[in-house]
């Protein structure tokens, strides 16, 4: 009698200087793939370019357990193009992205797998319902984002989605034929819809080491994903144009009739500095919003790989 296939799942784990955490995060996923003796996995890590000695970890723990594969970039490229890799280089039946911190706890894999086998889902994603180890700024200015870009976008960010999810093979092949340069996952797993479960957990801090999000990461992130799926920024010079006009019109009014019906004196410099800061203003505004639309179409029009390799678990020896 011919054995059933198992069902296989990839775990892609992108990393970057993270030589404190490869082992512990391998001893702990270890653990839950003993767990869950019913299906096959595949553990891809993607070394995006570390500094450190991380590729070396993960080049151990390859050698000895069969199911760890790993991808290594010329340099670094960047979470997304890790994410996007990892999708590309992922065989199994369900893919799934899990940070290697430990901030996305192993243990939610079965009931993620459940879900999906058992009940009418594509996905099953993750959100944290509380921020432990974030400032209180950086709490703010992310509430604050997902807020504006709910409005603006008509693709919706779940507040608090975590890129740990589980998803089948259908939905990634559809992620995959989006074939754009400048990508933001979260936003890319929302447009391309399928039905989704989302399973909320209370955040933990890092096992050791520290995060590569600063503040200027984060800001840059948030307006890519802005950029990437609204148009309204492009609008807003329009609007903010139109503001503009009617409040200079509205200045000539006052100046007419203080200055002509009223004959008080009007310091014309004083009114020359207005109008100028008012116009100087908004034509700053209006090119800096469109050069970064335009900075994206260059970008994509180039048409350059996301991701270069330099190697893999294939090159082992």
């Amino acid at each position: 009698m011919r054995k059933e296939k198992k069902d296989l799942i990839s775990v892609i784990v992108p990393c970057y200087n993270e030589e404190e955490v490869v082992s512990k995060y391998y001893e702990e996923m270890k653990k839950q793939m003993q767990k869950m003796g019913e299906v096959d996995f595949e553990l891809i890590f993607v070394n995006d370019g570390s500094k450190d000695q991380t590729l070396e970890e993960i080049k151990k723990i390859a050698r000895i357990d069969k199911r760890v594969r790993f991808i290594d970039f010329s340099r670094n490229f960047g979470k997304e193009a890790g994410i996007l890799a990892g999708l590309e280089y992922a065989q199994g039946d369900y893919i799934c992205m899990m940070d290697v911190d430990l901030q996305d706890p192993p243990y939610l894999l079965e009931e993620m797998y459940d879900t999906l086998k058992n009940e009418d889902y594509d996905c099953v994603a993750s959100r944290s319902i509380s921020r432990h180890g974030y400032s209180f700024l950086r709490k703010i200015l992310t509430k604050t984002y997902y807020k504006i870009i709910n409005i603006i976008s008509k693709t919706e960010i779940m507040p608090g989605a975590r890129d740990f999810r589980l998803m089948k093979r259908k939905m990634v092949d559809a992620i995959l034929s989006l074939k754009e340069v400048n990508r933001y996952s979260k936003g890319l797993f929302s447009w391309v819809g399928f039905k989704t479960k989302w399973l909320t957990f209370e955040n933990t801090e890092r096992i050791a080491g520290t995060t590569k999000w600063n503040f200027w990461r984060l800001f840059s992130y948030s307006i890519e994903s802005i950029v990437g799926f609204s148009l309204v920024p492009l609008f807003l010079s329009l609007v903010v144009g139109l503001i503009f006009l009617f409040i200079s019109f509205i200045m000539f009014i006052v100046l007419f009739i203080k200055g002509v019906i009223l004959d008080y004196f009007i310091n014309p410099f004083t009114t020359l500095s207005a109008l100028i800061l008012f116009v100087g203003g908004f034509i700053l505004l209006s090119l800096g919003i469109m050069s970064k639309y335009l900075a994206n179409t260059y970008l994509e029009v180039k048409n350059r790989p996301v991701y270069l390799i330099r190697e893999t678990e294939k090159d082992l020896k």
